[in-house]
C-alpha cells in the first residue's frame, strides 16, 4: 500500500509539474528622476501595449501581459529600446536630465537591457553627425558603416549573461540594422549631398539582393527587418512605371501584416504631384482590411483630385497678420503666391528659413507674394509672435485659424509639414506640392514662369 501511495504521489507531482501555468507576463517597475508628466508608455512597433502611471515621486510599477520581444519605453519626448520576456521581473532607473546615459536595470532580464543601453551609447558615439555620414561618398560611407557595425559587435561579444533567446534575436537584429543603414544610403545621400537623381553603385547595394523579404516571423520580432521590408516594397512601388503590377505582387505574395502596414505607410504617397494616384488608391484599398482607414483614404483621394494644376485654389480667409489686421488669399489676387505651411515646433520647417529668406530677397521686386502660414495651436500663439520677431522672418506672416484643422489646411490634404504651395495670379493652383526653398527646382520653376 505504501508503495502505491508513493507511486500516486510521484505521478501527481509529475502531472502537477506539467499543469503548472505558463507565465505570460513581465513585471516592470522603476523610478524616474525629474519625471516629465504622469505616465510612461510601452510600444510594440507603433502599437501601444501599456500606459504606466508615474507617481509624483517618479516611481512606477505594472504587470505587462506581453509576448517576448523588443519594445519601446517612452516618457516625455524621450524613448529607449527595452527587451521584455515572459517571466521577467525588471527594475529600471533613469534621470530625464540625461536620459539615455542614466538608464540602468536590475533584476531578472537586466543583462539583456543593460547591453541595449550600452549598444545605443556606442552607436551614438560612433555614428556622430548623421548628416555628415550620409553626405560621405560611397567608399568613406561603407568604411564608416563597417566601423559602426564592428563597434556594436564588440559590445555584443563582451556582454555576459545574455539570455539564449535574446542572443539569437540580437545577432539577426545587428545584421539587419547594418543592412538598413546601407539601404537608406541612396535616398539620404541624394537629399543631404544635394545630388538630384543620385544612384548608388550596384556593388554597394549588392548585399541587399540576398535578403529574404518575406519572413513573417522576423517581420514581427525585429524592427530593423520590418523597416527593411517596408522600404524594399515602398521603393519598388515608387520607382516603378507600372506600380499596379508591384501592388499585385505584394497582394499575391505578401503576408497580412506587411500588406496592412504598407497600406498605412504608402497612404502619404497619394498627393497632388503623384501621376499614379489611381494605381496607389486601388492598390492600398486592396491591401487593407481596415474599413475606417479605407473610408479615410477614399475621402483623401477624392480631395487630392481637386488639387490638380489649374484647379481653383482652396482659400484662407481672415488669417491673423503678424503686422496687424487680417489677410485673405483674395487680397493677393493678381500676384503669384508661394505659401509655406509651417509651425514653430517643426525642425525641418525652421531649417528652410534661411533658404526662404534668400528666395524672398531674390524675388523681392517680382510679381510674387511669399506667405508663411503657421499652424501652431492657439496656446502657442505668443511663441509664434516672438519667433517671427526674433528670427526677423520676412514676407507675409499669418496665423491659421484652427491649426491642423484649418479648412485651408484640410482642403489641401496637408498631413505633414513643411508644405509649400504655389498659386497663380488668377487664384488657380500651379502646384499643391511645390519644391522647398532649399531645392534648386524652385528657382527653375520660377524661371519657367518668367517671374
Amino acid at each position: 500500500m505504501k508503495r502505491l501511495v508513493v507511486i500516486m504521489m510521484v505521478t501527481f507531482s509529475i502531472v502537477a509539474c506539467k499543469n503548472e501555468p505558463k507565465v505570460e507576463y513581465a513585471l516592470l517597475s522603476g523610478k524616474i528622476v525629474n519625471p516629465k508628466g504622469q505616465s510612461a508608455v510601452i510600444y510594440k512597433g507603433q502599437n501601444k501595449v501599456a500606459e504606466l502611471n508615474v507617481a509624483a515621486d517618479g516611481t512606477f510599477a505594472d504587470t505587462l501581459t506581453i509576448e517576448t520581444g523588443y519594445y519601446t519605453f517612452v516618457h516625455g519626448r524621450e524613448n529607449a529600446s527595452i527587451y521584455l520576456a515572459q517571466g521577467n521581473d525588471l527594475t529600471m532607473s533613469l534621470n530625464t536630465a540625461k536620459f539615455d546615459e542614466s538608464i540602468t536595470y536590475v533584476g531578472n532580464g537586466a543583462e539583456n537591457n543593460n547591453y541595449l543601453v550600452k549598444k545605443y551609447l556606442v552607436d551614438e558615439k560612433e555614428s556622430g553627425d548623421f548628416v555628415a555620414v550620409y553626405t560621405m561618398e560611397e567608399n568613406d560611407f561603407i568604411a564608416k558603416l563597417n566601423a559602426i557595425k564592428d563597434a556594436k559587435k564588440k559590445v555584443f561579444d563582451e556582454a555576459t549573461n545574455l539570455s539564449d533567446e535574446f542572443k539569437e534575436l540580437e545577432k539577426k537584429n545587428l545584421e539587419f540594422e547594418h543592412l538598413l543603414n546601407l539601404q537608406n544610403y541612396p535616398s539620404y545621400h541624394e537629399y543631404y549631398a544635394k545630388k538630384d537623381g543620385f544612384e548608388a553603385s550596384k556593388d554597394l547595394m549588392k548585399p541587399l539582393a540576398s535578403i529574404d523579404y518575406n519572413n513573417a516571423e522576423y517581420y514581427d520580432e525585429l524592427s530593423n527587418y520590418r523597416r527593411l521590408v517596408q522600404n524594399h516594397y515602398a521603393n519598388k512601388i515608387r520607382e516603378s512605371e507600372a506600380p499596379s503590377k508591384v501592388f499585385d505582387e505584394v497582394l499575391a505574395n505578401g503576408f497580412p501584416k506587411l500588406k496592412e502596414d504598407l497600406s498605412k505607410m504608402l497612404n502619404y504617397e497619394i498627393s497632388p504631384n503623384n501621376e499614379y494616384n489611381e494605381a496607389y488608391y486601388k492598390g492600398l484599398l486592396a491591401m487593407s482590411t481596415d474599413e475606417a482607414f479605407k473610408a479615410k483614404l477614399t475621402k483623401k483621394y477624392e480631395k487630392v483630385k481637386l488639387l490638380a494644376k489649374g484647379m481653383p485654389s482652396p482659400a484662407f480667409i481672415d488669417y491673423e497678420n503678424h503686422k496687424g489686421g487680417t489677410m485673405s488669399l483674395e487680397d493677393l489676387r493678381g500676384k503669384y503666391v508661394y505659401v509655406d505651411v509651417w509651425a514653430t515646433w517643426c525642425g525641418p520647417c525652421k531649417r528652410e528659413i534661411p533658404y526662404l529668406k534668400e528666395v524672398e530677397q531674390k524675388y523681392h521686386e517680382k510679381n510674387i507674394a511669399f506667405v508663411s502660414t503657421s499652424i501652431d495651436k492657439s496656446k502657442d500663439h505668443n511663441v509664434w509672435v516672438e519667433m517671427v520677431k526674433d528670427k526677423q522672418l520676412g514676407g507675409i506672416q499669418l496665423f491659421a485659424d484652427n491649426d491642423w484643422n484649418s479648412k485651408f489646411v484640410t482642403d489641401y490634404a496637408i498631413e505633414g509639414i513643411p508644405r509649400f504651395l504655389l498659386i497663380d495670379p488668377e487664384g488657380q493652383i500651379v502646384t499643391a506640392d511645390a519644391p522647398r526653398p532649399s531645392d534648386p527646382k524652385l528657382i527653375k520653376m520660377f524661371e519657367e514662369l518668367k517671374l
